[in-house]
């Protein structure tokens, strides 16, 4: 049998792969043929904040450079007593300058490894610590697993003076360019030109709670919500924009920094995907806001599922292993604090029965854990007989949390005590007889309590404390809400981390005091 080839087609894969590479690369090789496969990556436009966020960013690396310098510094010169010169020309002395170059470089290179000097986490307080912090000890685990492998014998006193003093200068340099960061924002500088997108109730909300964090640096110049243009904005004094779809175009017009997307049955995975490239040629970043509130970073943990990241939140920690934690820090903190103030509170003591009739110490039954009943100690700073006289004090404005700005019932003696919080030390027996711990919610009365909602009633799932979250940030100067919404913080999201910055806030408090009356 003879086959035609000519009548058969035979099909040559590489011969159609020649053909191919032929068409589209040869001499032949049309311009518009390869112009069809050719993409432009979108270039992201710098705004107003790169250049502000670009001086932080050499700023935090100036203030880590001689916050490092420092503490190396100083650890080299600890461990070599005797002269610099002499030490330089011994083989040991010299390997150790070059050691403490290398570190110093090292260190600082780390901590940019670690994403401690980014401008969204410059200035955030909490995550900036931990960044430095693990940066830092990532970089000393580093050092040790180097020395080891290179059986060099690092001297300890070296390290045991470096790292700490180090660490604590970085720590230093942080808060003071935080502080300068925040002050800044408080008039208006280094803030992100922001566009909200969402559901109205949650732009709203939103909207307020950026105001209130002023240090957080966002700036709110529009919303998109439904309804778009001519509708009624959810944030007083920010106009509506746009709706919901066109915030892309909306975070160009206004030349946005950030858009913020809320919570909405609109905000689906693939709308996000697509808003996020949306956003690219802009150079807007894109801000998911969770449908969480007043919950700290601590207790999220997130797990990707598939490509689609899942938040999960932790139990607060009321009982088990923190709690014993809490306990003791309390039992601790309240004997050395109560050592040292033990003769100026006798003098205080005896100030007020000289001053007015009656004891020093006023005794009074609050709520604390659980709901259940204790006995309070105060110095007595009313005159004898003042309970009787409640309803007349406060008058008509009486409720929860509020307290009148000119008691009369108050002595001259009692509003000294008063404006320095000396009538609360008293309460450290309390704290020692395991009735209320250091931090926490303010201890109330029983005619306080009974007005407390679902929500309030939260507050007693802790013990009360000798000072709180509400009472280093304003005091009896906040409105109830916001005094309200601190202390369910604290309740949520309390840690042994978080009591001791209380505690060194209250301390300040206690020397510059405000709202206190």
């Amino acid at each position: 049998m003879t086959i035609d080839r000519n009548a058969v087609p035979v099909t040559d894969p590489y011969r159609e792969t020649d053909a191919l590479e032929e068409q589209f690369s040869g001499p032949s090789a049309r311009t518009e043929d390869r112009d069809a496969f050719r993409i432009d990556i979108p270039r992201p436009r710098r705004g107003a904040a790169a250049r502000w966020q670009d001086d932080l960013n050499t700023q935090a690396l100036v203030y880590d450079l001689i916050a490092v310098s420092l503490g190396v510094g100083l650890g080299y010169f600890l461990r070599f007593d005797r002269a610099v010169e002499v030490e330089l020309l011994e083989p040991r002395g010299g390997l150790y300058v070059l050691l403490s170059v290398v570190l110093v470089e090292g260190w600082v290179l780390a901590l940019g490894l670690a994403g401690s000097r980014r401008p969204e986490v410059i200035g955030s307080g909490r995550e900036e610590y931990l960044r430095a912090i693990r940066g830092t000890l990532g970089m000393f685990g580093l050092l040790a697993v180097v020395c080891f492998l290179a059986k060099f014998d690092l001297a300890r006193s070296y390290v045991a003076v470096t790292l700490p003093v180090g660490l604590a200068l970085l720590l230093l340099g942080r808060w003071l360019l935080q502080r300068r960061l925040h002050e800044r924002r408080r008039r208006g500088e280094c803030r992100r030109r922001t566009v909200l997108v969402g559901s109205r109730a949650a732009v709203g909300d939103l909207g307020r709670r950026i105001e209130r964090a002023s240090g957080a640096g966002f700036e709110v110049v529009g919303v998109c919500v439904r309804g778009g243009v001519g509708s009624a904005s959810p944030v007083e004094g920010v106009p509506v924009l746009g709706s919901v779809e066109q915030a892309a175009d909306v975070a160009a017009r206004v030349d946005a920094d950030a858009v913020a997307v809320t919570a909405h049955e609109d905000a689906t995975p693939a709308a996000l995907k697509q808003l996020a490239w949306d956003l690219e040629p802009t150079g807007a970043k894109l801000v998911v806001v969770p449908g969480l509130a007043d919950v700290a970073a601590p207790r999220l943990v997130i797990t990707p599922v598939d490509g689609t990241p899942m938040v999960q939140v932790t139990h607060p920690g009321y009982t088990g292993l923190q709690h014993v934690a809490k306990r003791a820090f309390d039992v601790a903190g309240a004997t050395v604090i109560l050592a040292v103030t033990l003769v100026p509170l006798v003098v205080c003591a005896v100030l007020v029965r000289l001053t007015s009739r009656g004891p020093a110490l006023f005794r009074q039954q609050r709520i604390g854990l659980n709901g259940e009943p204790f006995t309070m100690y105060k110095l007595r700073s009313m005159r004898l007989g003042s309970e009787a006289r409640l309803s007349e004090a406060l008058g008509a404005e009486a409720g929860v949390f509020y307290k009148p700005r000119n008691d009369p019932r108050v002595t001259r003696v009692g509003r000294f005590l008063r404006k320095y919080s000396i009538d609360e030390f008293p309460q450290l027996i309390n704290v020692l007889k395991g009735d209320m711990s250091l931090v926490g919610p303010r201890p109330q009365v029983a005619d306080e309590v009974r007005q407390y909602d679902d929500t309030w009633k939260r507050r007693l799932y802790v013990k009360p404390g000798l000072t709180g979250l509400w009472q280093v940030s304003g005091r009896n100067d906040l409105p109830v809400d916001q005094s309200v919404r601190l202390d369910l913080y604290y309740v949520e999201n309390w840690s042994l981390l978080g009591d001791v910055a209380i505690i060194l806030r209250t301390a300040r408090e206690v020397f510059m005091p405000s709202g206190a009356y």
